[in-house]
């Protein structure tokens, strides 16, 4: 199946006592749904993932399912470095009823690539949902090789990669490596269009969250065959692109979406809280874009 252009790594709302607020998750799965997200991908690393218990990610999975009620695609991020545990979990998600899986590589016990080919392959097998593979060496110091990608293709559910290693060579690579149908998504909002233009299916964002509209229209526009003015876009875009990871994700994005109105809460350590300054810069990033309406 398809997931989309631009996917959405959405945020972990939280209330005041770093409680999961599923009320301001409704909120926000409105606003994503209405302002360009043609999926949400929940409880990945913008979703603070390493510190939600496993009882919160059931109840997220299963909230989301329910409020977005198959108007979009919900990936569940289910992956860890226990292949054990990362079955169990995408047994759960597929029992909560998302659309897919997204399981990233195993991090701190660095797997080699037979080691991670079997990984994800013992999880594909254990469950019917369509997998996203997740590679992000930044975070997990493991990184997939293309060859491994390629090889992991080969799996019927094994539909899409994540690629986050910032790596155009490895997406171009893949994707002319691997049969059409599977699908490769940037997972770095500053190679959106670039990747895009290299055969990427989209973009596994964090900036839509607040400009996923005017994504939307920068791969529409390379569509329809208007590159110079995607490119233009690009270029507007990336000040924003930048300013989303301008002190550790997802504190950035949860703080510019408390500027246009959608209160997420904060973060749970070890992350911390952006500082006063630090808050005033994302609101000038945001007040200085012609973007922001």
């Amino acid at each position: 199946m398809s997931f989309g252009k631009v996917l959405t790594a959405m945020v972990t709302p939280f209330d005041e006592q770093n409680r999961v607020d599923f009320h301001q998750t409704s909120i926000l799965i409105e606003h994503l749904i209405s302002s360009g997200s043609d999926g949400l991908v929940v409880t990945g690393t913008t979703g603070e993932s390493p510190t939600l218990t496993r009882s919160e990610k059931i109840s997220l999975w299963k909230h989301v399912v329910q409020v977005v009620h198959k108007r979009i695609p919900v990936i569940a991020g289910t992956g860890s470095n226990n292949t054990m545990d990362t079955i169990e979990m995408s047994r759960q998600a597929e029992a909560a009823g998302v659309d897919a899986v997204m399981l990233v590589a195993p991090y701190y016990n660095k797997p080699d690539q037979e080691g991670l080919y079997r990984h994800f392959k013992a999880a594909a097998e254990s469950v019917s949902l369509p997998v996203m593979v997740y590679n992000v060496p930044g975070r997990s110091v493991t990184k997939i090789d293309p060859d491994t990608v390629v090889r992991l293709s080969k799996i019927s559910n094994i539909t899409s990669v994540k690629e986050a290693s910032g790596d155009l060579n490895a997406i171009a690579s893949i994707v002319s490596r691997t049969a059409p149908g599977f699908d490769v998504y940037s997972g770095d909002d500053h190679l959106t269009l670039p990747a895009y233009v290299i055969g990427a299916a989209g973009i596994i964002s964090v900036a839509s969250h607040v400009i996923g509209d005017e994504m939307q229209r920068m791969l529409r526009l390379f569509d329809l065959g208007r590159g110079r003015k995607a490119g233009a876009l690009h270029r507007e875009l990336l000040p924003i692109f930048e300013g989303m990871f301008s002190a550790p994700s997802p504190a950035p994005v949860k703080a510019a979406l408390r500027c246009i109105g959608i209160e997420t809460g904060g973060v749970r350590l070890p992350l911390r809280a952006l500082t006063d300054e630090e808050e005033k810069g994302i609101q000038t990033l945001l007040d200085h874009s012609s973007l922001q309406s």
